[in-house]
Parts: structure tokens; C-alpha cells; sequence
């Protein structure tokens, strides 16, 4: 008889219901998990505001959420990695495991990538915020005893921050700027410090946000970017260069300024913050670009090409899990608290939309700041 587990269900924008749904069958090199903690993301909030994201639209009803970590509570018959009762962090992206890309370890551009709580695929698939779900077991990564459930939520979000720090590809002594000071952002800036040993200044437009950063040691230094909405090209390059230089003549805490960065992360996808991460990285320096704003941008290209600054994107992650929960299992000092990083916790399926209406917020009611919000299923 087939397993009914309660789901969160989005049915139109901000129409989120709860259903019962049929558990898929488990097959032999699948488990199931009853899913504990979910963090919800930039790209679920799209969903639930618009139902799309950007060009990508809902076409059946769609349960969000692949922030997720749980308890394994059947295993399949081929399955000797996991056990029931292991905590895991479950990677929710499912490539076809068999194209170039896939064989070559890029399968986070798998051209047949069905990702969790993303309507890209049709049918869609369906998401984490729900009891349980069957997933196959190589793509769930059993967290040590070390690690809690809600760190292993944030083992995706980290795992986004670690592939753009092997897209950067930092040297030793590197300095670097990141524009946007919301969750990946936050911790593309820890991760630089903790991995890489680099110097890190943070840039957003809300000054709590940045002074959040340096307080708790996710960057070193932190820049507010002034609130101005240039309406012409040469309005925005010429906001876009002061920006620069404002990073530039920040100094961390050893007194230093920054001067032009080795590699600037883009976290914001606001087109004027591009700009000016062109005209603050350095020669031969990299800027990944991570956050997902208007895809089309005006952008002072030769400044890039002449000084031979690479311009690379960042889609999700490929081969980081492992290595993101090894490190939070190491206690490495430089680490900073990432449990800091949930501003605010909601218990139970009932509070799901509660939760999402939190998250869309940049304080909450008490004036706390609201970067992670977390479900406690």
C-alpha cells in the first residue's frame, strides 16, 4: 500500500496549501527521508511571490524547498552507504549521470538536470518541504555526529559558495570583494577567509547587514553602497566607478586598504554592482557572477577585456557536499558561527507560509535582521 505523506503545495503566487501526496516507492538504490530542517532560498521566494522565477514558469503545482536535511527512514535493497536513523544533507539536483558533462564532473549543467522545488523541468520536481521524500541514496551525504540537522541544511547554500570559490581560483595573500550581503553572499565571504586565508570586504546596501559580517567573522571590512538609481548609462558607469573606489579606500582590520581586488564575487545580480566589480578587480583578476538579476546588463566590457579580468559564472555546485561537511565536522578556527546565519525559526508545516512571509522581509517584527529563515518540520 502506498505511503501518504503531508506536502507543502504551491498552487498559484502566495497560494501555498497543504496535501497529502503518494510517497514514490523505494527503489533499490533509493532511500527515504524524513525531511527535519529546510532553509528557504531566494529562488523558493520567487516562486512563492510570482510563480516563476525570472522566464521560468510554474506549469503544475509545485512544492519548494531544497535547502534540506533529515533522517533516513528506509533504505533500498541495494543501498550499503546509509542506514535508517543516519542524519544526511540531501542533494536534490538529479542529472542524467551520463552525458559529457556528467562524465566530466560538470553535472550541475547537466542539459537533463531535474532539480528539486525548480519548474526548468516538466514535470517538475517536486521539492523538500514535505514529510518524507524517496531519493536515491548517492546524492544523500550523511552528516557526522558533529553536525546538526540545521547545519545540514545549510550544507547547499554552502556548497554554491565553495564552487565559486574553486571558480575563483584565490592564490595565496588574495584580496576579495563581495557585492551582496544576503545568505551566499555571507558565506562566500566566510569561506574565502576560513579556506582560502583571503582578506574580505562586503558590500551591500543595507548597513546592518554588512555589520553583521564583520561582527560575527564572516568578512574582515564593509562597504554601504549609497541607495541611488541611475537612469542612464553613463549615470550608472560613473555611480558604478565611485563604488569602486569607495571599496578600493576601505581598509580591513590590519589598517590596509584594498586598493583593486584579486577577484569580486556577484552576488546581487543588480546591474550597477557588476559595473563597479569590473572596475574594482584588479588585472588578471576573476569576478564570479552568482547572483540572478536582469539578464540582460549594459556593461563597461573593455574595462574587462583590456585588463584581461574573466567574468565567470557560478550555477550551483558540482562535487562540494563532501567538502562542505568535512569542514564544518573540522572545527577550523577560522570558521565563523553559521548557525548565526538563521535569524529565524518556524516550527511545523502549518507555519510554512508564515515562514515564507518572514523571509521576504529584511527585519522582522523586533527589528532583528532576517537572512536565513528556517523550517523546523
Amino acid at each position: 500500500m502506498a505511503t501518504q505523506v503531508n506536502a507543502s503545495v504551491l498552487h498559484g503566487a502566495r497560494d501555498l496549501r497543504l496535501e497529502g501526496r503518494e510517497l514514490p516507492p523505494l527503489g533499490a538504490n533509493d532511500v527515504q527521508v524524513a525531511v527535519k530542517a529546510t532553509g528557504l532560498c531566494g529562488s523558493d521566494l520567487h516562486y512563492f511571490g510570482h510563480f516563476r522565477n525570472g522566464d521560468i514558469l510554474v506549469r503544475e503545482p509545485l512544492t519548494l524547498g531544497h535547502e534540506s536535511a533529515g533522517v533516513v527512514t528506509a533504505v533500498g535493497s541495494g543501498v550499503t552507504s546509509l542506514q535508517v536513523g543516519d542524519h544526511v544533507a540531501l542533494e536534490v539536483g538529479q542529472p542524467c549521470e551520463q552525458c559529457a558533462l556528467c562524465r566530466e564532473g560538470r553535472y550541475n549543467i547537466c542539459k537533463d538536470m531535474k532539480f528539486r522545488s525548480s519548474a526548468k523541468a516538466y514535470p517538475h520536481a517536486q521539492g523538500t518541504l514535505q514529510e518524507q521524500i524517496t531519493h536515491p541514496a548517492s546524492w544523500c551525504h550523511k552528516l557526522p555526529s558533529g553536525v546538526s540537522l540545521e547545519l545540514g541544511a545549510l550544507v547547499e547554500p554552502l556548497a554554491v559558495a565553495l564552487h565559486a570559490l574553486d571558480r575563483a581560483r584565490l592564490a595565496p595573500g588574495s584580496t576579495v570583494l563581495v557585492f551582496g550581503a544576503g545568505s551566499v553572499g555571507l558565506l562566500c565571504a566566510a569561506l574565502s577567509k576560513a579556506v582560502s586565508e583571503a582578506r574580505v570586504v562586503i558590500a551591500d546596501i543595507q548597513a546592518d547587514r554588512v555589520k553583521f559580517a564583520v561582527d560575527n567573522g564572516f568578512a574582515d571590512a564593509a562597504v554601504v553602497v549609497p541607495m541611488q538609481r541611475p537612469d542612464t548609462v553613463e549615470a550608472k558607469l560613473e555611480f558604478a566607478k565611485q563604488v569602486a573606489e569607495k571599496v578600493k579606500a576601505t581598509a580591513g582590520g590590519d589598517g590596509k586598504p584594498f586598493g583593486e581586488v584579486s577577484a569580486t564575487y556577484e552576488c546581487t545580480g543588480v546591474e550597477t554592482c557588476l559595473q563597479a566589480s569590473i572596475y574594482a578587480t584588479a588585472p588578471g583578476g576573476r569576478i564570479m557572477l552568482i547572483g540572478m538579476g536582469n539578464p540582460i546588463q549594459t556593461l563597461p566590457i573593455s574595462a574587462a577585456a583590456l585588463r584581461e579580468v574573466d567574468l565567470v559564472g557560478v550555477f550551483r555546485y558540482a562535487n562540494t557536499y563532501p567538502r562542505v561537511i568535512e569542514l564544518l565536522a573540522s572545527k577550523n578556527p577560522r570558521l565563523p558561527d553559521f548557525t548565526k546565519l538563521i535569524t529565524q525559526r518556524f516550527a511545523g508545516m502549518e507555519n510554512i507560509p508564515k515562514a515564507f512571509d518572514m523571509a521576504a522581509r529584511v527585519k522582522d517584527d523586533a527589528g532583528n535582521l532576517v537572512l536565513k529563515v528556517m523550517v523546523d518540520m
